[in-house]
């Protein structure tokens, strides 16, 4: 039974309502207090992040002329999002082409000049050679050009535009993010001795504390190395595809099952928080809502708490404790 100090701290949290013991709450949803099995888990930090994602760099020195896509911005593969001024590419690829032009026409000539017997055979090779390896430096041209034009390569949305109009590019400079969202995966650290009981099952739960939501994780990777300084090895978690509301960088937790066991649960839309009391209405068996304080654990899975104190199988509580309260109170 609830103590009277406890309702006159409810009272003092909320000022101006009284609790009656045992008002009638028939209209009041409730659900029952009782054992479930229910998965054994440890629970580790991570942060989501994409499956496929690439970092855009400059591969050809120039100043950025053209910029059409921003962070947030839907893109298709090879759909153009910047261009590079490389000026001095193409004019070395047109120096490379005329190169390549002169190279192959003495080429032929020579070639021609061997098969009347009027050269050596050293002299066709000679210009063979040249005419390959002009070819091969018009085509390495061609490519450096062809970097000017920075192409989405593959399909999803800009995370990060590193670089502004204006600024000059230099090749490895990062110049835009670009992420798949349909894959995205937590990558969260395991300690060592924790280890042996994520791999016998490879199972897990993604919790977003933030909105509440829980999803079945559609895999478990662990990688074979640990981190020599922290000791931890990286699980990564793949979440089911096409998971909307959910972007890289989000904090997440991912519960790795470790086991089963039945534990006393109470339904997370039941408990009623105030300051740092945590309570109940208790439905008796006269129908009457009683305000109980309760020791709860962390949310788990399906939206239930494990009764840690204040509550035992079989009781009743309401599921709405607002309106639990307020069909408590005495009439004015």
């Amino acid at each position: 039974m609830p103590s009277k100090s406890l309702f006159l701290l409810f009272a003092a949290v909320l000022p101006g309502l009284t609790f009656a013991q045992g008002a009638p709450a028939a209209n009041v949803a409730t659900a029952t207090v009782e054992l479930r099995e229910i998965e054994l888990t440890y629970p580790a930090e991570g942060v989501v992040e994409a499956v496929k994602q690439a970092t855009l760099a400059a591969q050809v020195p120039g100043r950025v002329v053209d910029v059409r896509a921003d962070a947030g911005d839907a893109v298709k593969q090879g759909q153009l999002l910047m261009r590079i001024d490389a000026r001095e590419a193409a004019e070395s690829y047109a120096a490379s082409q005329a190169t390549l032009a002169n190279a192959k026409a003495h080429y032929e000539r020579t070639k021609n000049l061997y098969e009347q017997k009027f050269i050596a055979r050293a002299a066709l090779d000679k210009a063979e050679a040249d005419y390959k390896a002009a070819r091969a430096a018009s085509g390495a041209a061609g490519a450096s050009a062809s970097h000017a034009a920075i192409v989405a390569p593959l399909s999803g949305f800009v995370a990060q535009r590193h670089t502004e109009a204006g600024e000059m590019a230099v090749p490895g400079k990062p110049l835009l993010t670009v992420y798949d969202p349909k894959g995205l995966r937590v990558s969260a650290s395991i300690p060592q001795l924790r280890l042996a009981e994520v791999r016998a099952k490879l199972r897990a739960k993604v919790e977003f504390p933030e909105s509440g939501q829980w999803i079945d994780a559609a895999k478990v990777e662990v990688l074979p190395a640990a981190d020599p300084r922290t000791h931890t090895v990286t699980a990564r978690v793949y979440l089911p595809e096409n998971q909307p509301g959910l972007i890289p960088g989000m904090f997440a937790r991912a519960h790795f099952v470790t086991g089963a066991a039945k534990k006393l649960l109470v339904p997370a839309a039941a408990v009623l928080r105030r300051g740092e009391v945590t309570a109940v209405y208790v439905i008796d068996e006269k129908n009457a809502a009683r305000l109980r304080q309760v020791r709860l654990s962390e949310p788990l899975a399906g939206g239930f708490h494990e009764v840690l104190a204040g509550l035992s199988a079989g009781e009743k509580v309401a599921l709405d404790p607002v309106k639990a309260g307020i069909v408590a109170r005495p009439a004015p």
